[in-house]
């Protein structure tokens, strides 16, 4: 799932240039300028600063300003030299130890995942104007009506046991009934007892994960993904084993391979709207995943964090095989509002027991009361009316967001489809993302998507905050002179 920003918080405009009147020596100034950034999470840690000759040409200094800069922030122990590679931010905390691999092929430990924390941090910065890279839809495309009059009217209706109550341990009866008819329209069949609500999708993929691995298990992850679930998993102490995702779903030999070489214990996956790419897992694929499952006794953890953003008929793994080797996620967050943070877990009986007596000791129960307001939306057809006025306008601006692309030179590896897009941009997105940075602009570079930190030409935009003419003329300035 994403409760993403693009790399974490934007500024709100561009920065001015380094002056050569002012009392500071140029490097002292460039390397503040690195340092707030490194600070305010806008540089995460692991990230790739540019070379000495790219940042010395993109702010008219000389190579030994660039070089004294980089000396002052390496002795502040803000950044560290990698040989033949460069510079990168430093990691500031080191991942909890891993229990011991009980196979000799184990894989060899993967680099840290992108600090995930920074990236949640970033979320309560971003300003949507000048962060194509955004993981929410931006505020203005949010029904704020909608979500009043759903709070006055559970006021009025609020008994005093919802308000003054913990709840119920599976969460509030009224929506896990109305959860369990929406499940339905997605050929789902799970009773309201097979269903929990979670403080947002993110919730029940931790306990998930609690609930079912331990420490040196190994997963299976799609690549690319989301650097969150990677961050989340490997801090739980969990092996990924990172499968390509293409257009139709997982790389299905590489899937098999690692999975016989291995013997991971589960693969989470989002085979709809899939997050950074915007591909759904085709059915013929979604067969041949459920068939490994069923060979080597996997659990499948399906993270459908934008269900309400795709059609009802989009293969779902959980539909397929009715919650037998599966576990389903969901949320509202991504439509409702991110201030709404309710989510749910759909899984067989026995699962179910499991993760409620973990809910309990983690949380004791979600709130009451944003369980039903979340009811509420579902029974009387407002969420599902508003997600289709957001389908309409996502649809209008995937349009002019590809008219805008193309005609900037850059190409879409990937149809078009949901809240996302993958572009490749024809340069090194790691490279191209402070240069955006310094005209205001938060790009979500492909590294970030990568459980390997895998630089390279792709970017994830949003389609709602990447409508913007001169977003794409200055990639494409900024893009030509990283050529040169």
């Amino acid at each position: 799932m994403d409760t993403s920003t693009a790399s974490a918080g934007a500024p709100a405009a561009a920065p001015g240039a380094l002056s050569r009147n002012a009392s500071q020596p140029l490097a002292q100034q460039l390397a503040q300028r690195f340092a707030a950034r490194i600070q305010q999470r806008l540089l995460l840690p692991g990230a790739r600063l540019p070379s000495v000759r790219d940042c010395a040409r993109h702010h008219g200094v000389s190579p030994y300003t660039v070089v004294a800069a980089y000396d002052q922030l390496l002795a502040q122990g803000l950044l560290e030299a990698r040989k033949k590679r460069g510079f990168f931010v430093r990691e500031t905390r080191p991942l909890p130890s891993r229990a011991p691999a009980l196979v000799e092929s184990a894989p060899a430990p993967l680099p840290p995942p992108v600090d995930a924390s920074a990236l949640i941090r970033g979320m309560f910065q971003a300003d949507a104007r000048r962060s194509p890279g955004l993981g929410t839809l931006p505020a203005e495309w949010l029904d704020l009506g909608l979500l009043q009059s759903t709070l006055r009217r559970l006021a009025a209706q609020a008994d005093d046991a919802l308000l003054s109550g913990y709840g119920e341990p599976l969460g509030d009866e009224r929506l896990r009934r109305a959860l369990s008819r929406r499940l339905l329209d997605i050929a789902i069949q799970a009773g309201p007892d097979q269903i929990m609500s979670t403080v947002g999708a993110t919730h029940g993929l931790d306990l998930i994960t609690r609930a079912f691995l331990e420490p040196g298990d190994a997963v299976l992850v799609d690549d690319p993904g989301w650097a969150i679930e990677y961050a989340r998993l490997s801090q739980a102490g969990m092996r990924l084993l990172p499968v390509p995702r293409g257009a139709q779903g997982p790389d299905l030999p590489v899937m098999r391979r690692l999975i016989e070489e291995h013997r991971p214990r589960m693969y989470v996956t989002v085979s709809v709207l899939h997050n950074p790419t915007g591909a759904t897992l085709g059915l013929a694929h979604a067969h041949q995943v459920l068939q490994l499952a069923h060979e080597h006794d996997l659990l499948i953890v399906e993270d459908d964090t934008y269900a309400l953003f795709a059609p009802n008929h989009a293969p779902r793994l959980a539909a397929l095989d009715q919650l037998r080797r599966t576990i389903y996620v969901s949320g509202f967050s991504k439509m409702l509002s991110p201030a709404w943070r309710v989510g749910f877990v759909a899984a067989s009986p026995d699962r179910m027991a499991r993760l409620t007596e973990l809910k309990l000791l983690a949380s004791l129960t979600t709130s009451p009361l944003m369980d039903r307001a979340v009811a509420l939306c579902l029974e009387q057809g407002l969420l599902r009316k508003h997600a289709e006025r957001i389908a309409a306008r996502l649809e209008a601006a995937r349009q002019r967001c590809v008219r805008l692309a193309e005609a900037a030179g850059c190409r879409f590896v990937a149809t078009p489809a949901g809240l996302f897009g993958w572009v490749d941009v024809g340069v090194d997105t790691e490279r191209l993302a402070p240069v955006m940075m310094d005209q205001g602009w938060l790009i979500a570079p492909g590294i970030l998507f990568s459980p390997t930190r895998q630089p390279g030409t792709l970017m994830r935009i949003n389609f709602a905050t990447s409508q913007d003419a001169k977003f794409w003329q200055m990639l494409e300035r900024a893009r030509e002179t990283l050529k040169r």
